[in-house]
């Protein structure tokens, strides 16, 4: 796959390619070097601006300005994307799908190249699903619906193998410097720019058609105090990582202190903890505890839309420090650095259960029946300080793994559960359990949270049931979830309250929904859907999933909200639905920090007339 870019650049289809075609993805490979990538005009000094500084199309009788692609007469001249590379360190590459090898040819937008490597092509079939093979990749997408489902491995070489939704270039960035020369070329260039750490995403923020990404996953530092000295009044422990550290990793180094430590990560253990998953809010098994992971942060630095590495913490920029914990991911800023409280670690006990056909002998009603007792103490386990993570599959599949009691003894944590438990056992209702007690959460966390898989193809959406609902509305919650499953998806649950035991004088310190302080379940929904199903499919599938899958969630918790990183982006009144009350706030302190639309991520403050146009590839601004 040895090639530079200038023989991608000699086919006359790099400036001739119609966008409106299959869409093409890319990905990179480190032995690409930058030549002559240049557009088909030089119309525009860097900095500068002239009537090529935007491409404007028409499209479903509307008038757009778009970012500037290959093949456009805005797109950067060979010179400037040299310049560039030298910025960068060299640093600046083409990308290719990951399971390119498996194929004879490559088609991006920059052209044809011979990507067909049988060694490398077994890797990829072997690995494409593990999450932390395709997180170390510089540009691909986790979840594949939204890279249109380009490139998946094949046995057969001679498959079509484009660039789909994938990005076009990427910078894998090692210093702070190279995150701001990048930024400064998007901006000044007028590129589509995405910010990439692990690819951890289910709503395609990672990829992008066209775009130049920044990779910050190489950005591993790590390090402590007993004893923090910053802008606020906390001089507790703290941890300080870099953009790229993993959930897995800040825990590791957490445990091997003595005594040992925690901080609040999401549920899965590969999940970025100083990027996407902070600008959403960061949920996850501590939520009941100490609130979200933007509400124990302290201080950020970050690269704003403008290139310049900034401060913010409750003192310095403080708009910008409130706006980045929970504001929206890749809307205010590039986060390089963040430093969050971190808690002393304890004891854990863990349940696990579940409930197949054969626990109701066949009795879907039954069944039925005994989820909606389960979900009918959702407010007593997350009052009681309890973590449940539950699925429901179609076929009659329930299954908790697990249920999480910190500094609970297995006999404290089955007292909680046993209420449930002899409801069920009244019902009829044969079942196994397991609880074990761990010497500290960490240890819980290895054992009892599953790996996930990468490669999946799917639609997500998702709500929340505020604890109102679940007390009123409890039968009309499970009838919507019998409407996911009836429509062909099925649910992920969290049942954690974002409020339990953040004190209630610091839940207006980040920008995350106010409602969100007030639930006690919060759902998943995936539609599993081929990222290359016909486009009338796509539409189809989306509509289902928005009206009548997720329709049915929210009118049964009207009391509920949406989570940005885990939820339908096409919803109605998203602004609302993500940010409550706090969006007019997020929305000037997007125009003052990112006034020009730098930053790009679906559905966050600020992005009402952006679009992707032409079947999801160009990413445009409504006139």
């Amino acid at each position: 796959m040895r090639a530079s870019i200038a023989s991608f650049l000699s086919s006359a289809l790099l400036l001739t390619q119609q966008v409106a075609a299959a869409p093409t993805n890319t990905s990179i490979t480190n032995e690409t070097t930058v030549e002559d990538i240049g557009g088909g005009a030089s119309a525009r000094t860097l900095g500068g601006a002239s009537i090529f500084e935007w491409t404007y199309k028409r499209w479903n009788g509307a008038n757009y300005a778009c970012k500037c692609a290959p093949g456009d007469l805005c797109w950067p001249n060979q010179l400037q994307w040299k310049l560039l590379n030298a910025t960068v360190g060299g640093n600046l590459q083409v990308s290719i799908p990951p399971a390119a090898s498996c194929y004879n040819t490559f088609q991006g937008l920059l052209g044809n190249i011979s990507t067909y490597d049988a060694a490398k092509c077994a890797e990829a079939q072997a690995n494409f699903p593990s999450e932390q093979w395709q997180i170390e990749l510089p540009t691909a997408g986790l979840w594949t619906y939204f890279t249109n489902d380009t490139c998946r491995p094949t046995t057969n070489p001679t498959d079509s193998c484009t660039g789909g939704y994938f990005p076009t270039l990427y910078i894998k960035a090692k210093t702070i410097a190279h995150i701001q020369a990048g930024v400064l070329f998007a901006k000044n260039q007028n590129l589509r720019l995405v910010i990439r750490n692990t690819g951890h995403d289910f709503l395609g923020r990672s990829v992008g058609w066209g775009a130049l990404v920044i990779n910050t996953h190489g950005f591993k530092d790590i390090s402590l105090t007993n004893s923090y000295r910053g802008a606020c009044d906390y001089t507790g422990s703290a941890i300080t990582v870099g953009a790229g550290v993993q959930a897995f990793e800040a825990l590791k180094k957490l445990n091997s202190l003595s005594p040992p430590k925690i901080m609040v990560t999401g549920e899965c253990a590969t999940v970025g903890v100083a990027g996407g998953l902070v600008q959403g809010g960061g949920h996850g098994p501590l939520t009941n505890f100490y609130g979200f992971l933007a509400d124990t942060a302290l201080e950020f630095k970050v690269v704003t839309a403008d290139g310049v590495l900034r401060t913010a913490n409750a003192k310095v920029n403080p708009d910008l420090f409130w706006a980045l914990k929970g504001g929206g991911p890749s809307a205010f800023g590039v986060i390089v650095q963040a430093t969050y409280k971190t808690f002393n670690d304890y004891f854990s006990s863990g349940t696990t259960f579940a409930l197949g056909p054969a626990n109701v002998n066949g009795n879907e009603t039954l069944w039925w029946d005994a989820i909606a007792k389960f979900h009918s103490y959702s407010n007593q386990f997350v009052d009681n300080g309890l973590y449940v993570y539950y699925e429901i599959y179609p076929g009659m599949t329930f299954r908790v793994q697990p249920v999480v009691g910190v500094n609970k003894t297995a006999a404290q944590l089955e007292a909680i559960l046993q209420p449930l438990f002899d409801d069920w056992t009244a019902m009829g209702i044969t079942f196994d359990k397991a609880t074990t007690t761990y010497p500290t959460f960490y240890d819980l966390y290895n054992a009892l949270f599953e790996i996930e898989a990468a490669g999946n193809s799917a639609l997500t959406g998702g709500w929340t049931f505020g604890k109102t609902d679940v007390a009123n509305n409890n039968a009309g919650i499970i009838d919507s979830f019998k409407n996911v499953l009836n429509n062909g998806a099925f649910l992920v649950g969290h049942m954690w309250n974002g409020g339990h035991g953040l004190p209630q004088s610091e839940w207006a310190n980040s920008a995350i929904n106010p409602r969100f302080r007030n639930v006690s379940d919060k759902l998943i929904t995936i539609l599993p859907l081929a990222g290359n199903a016909p486009l009338a499919e796509k539409e189809a599938a989306q509509r289902v999933l928005t009206d009548i899958v997720d329709g049915g969630l929210r009118a049964a918790g009207p009391n509920g909200a949406a989570y940005i990183n885990e939820a339908d982006p096409f919803q109605p009144n998203w602004q609302t639905a993500f940010w409550g009350t706090n969006y007019p706030k997020l929305l000037q302190i997007r125009q003052k920090w990112d006034p020009s639309g730098v930053f790009y991520s679906v559905s966050t403050p600020g992005t009402e007339k952006w679009e992707q146009i032409e079947y999801g590839t160009r990413l445009c601004k409504k006139l």
